[in-house]
């Protein structure tokens, strides 16, 4: 795995076209212009790491758009020491750009073929964050609770238990929506239990799975 001056001049591309689309967080930004997103692609489609798409990783799954990850992370206002719950482990690169923000995070990938290769996978580059497989629309409540809970696939409603399992002060970033195109959601928990509701732009994800999700596959 080799990153290099070119490499890293894409990146620094990549990290402009973000700042075109609007990404404020300084700290978001700079977590992209770190991670390697190439170590994720296979050679043959390298070319594609640093364009702002998404991309095919197997098991009908896709490697988010950089634009996706940036925005879904800027509402999470995570920071170092951050406890982060990311539902929908995936390529392991959304994970990436919570740990280089200095969050301990806590990933749970529904697939076990994505489980197994992105958890042994992300040590390699240097990351480390407390892996599991299993059925993340319920969230981890044995962990619980979290200053932010990320939810990388969309769902149908928003599952009652990831709302429970935040500290106060919380957040709670979900696409909601159909199969198709999904609202990005935050929900804020206050004080006394109070949420407070912002609907964002529209997105396209790959279903939640699970029990409080679009069911079991």
């Amino acid at each position: 795995m080799e990153d290099s001056y070119r490499h890293k001049g894409l990146r620094r591309g990549l990290v402009n076209t973000l700042i075109e689309k609007g990404i404020k967080s300084k700290m978001v930004l700079e977590a992209i212009g770190k991670v390697p997103r190439h170590f994720f692609f296979d050679n043959a489609f390298v070319e594609h790491a640093y364009q702002d798409k998404a991309f095919p990783i197997g098991e009908d799954q896709t490697i988010s758009q950089p634009y996706t990850v940036a925005f879904q992370t800027q509402l999470t206002e995570a920071g170092s020491g951050s406890k982060i719950l990311e539902i929908g482990t995936g390529s392991g690169y959304q994970c990436c750009i919570l740990l280089e923000l200095g969050a301990e995070v806590y990933t749970i990938e529904y697939n076990n073929v994505l489980y197994e290769r992105t958890r042994k996978f992300l040590p390699t580059m240097g990351y480390k964050a407390h892996f599991f497989q299993g059925d993340g629309s319920k969230g981890m409540p044995n962990f619980a609770p979290f200053d932010a809970i990320l939810v990388t696939a969309g769902a149908p409603t928003i599952p009652t238990a990831l709302v429970e399992q935040l500290k106060p002060g919380g957040r709670l970033v979900i696409p909601v929506g159909d199969d198709k195109s999904q609202k990005m959601i935050r929900i804020t928990k206050k004080e006394g239990n109070k949420l407070v509701k912002e609907t964002f732009d529209n997105f396209s994800f790959v279903p939640l799975l699970g029990e409080h999700g679009w069911g079991k596959k």
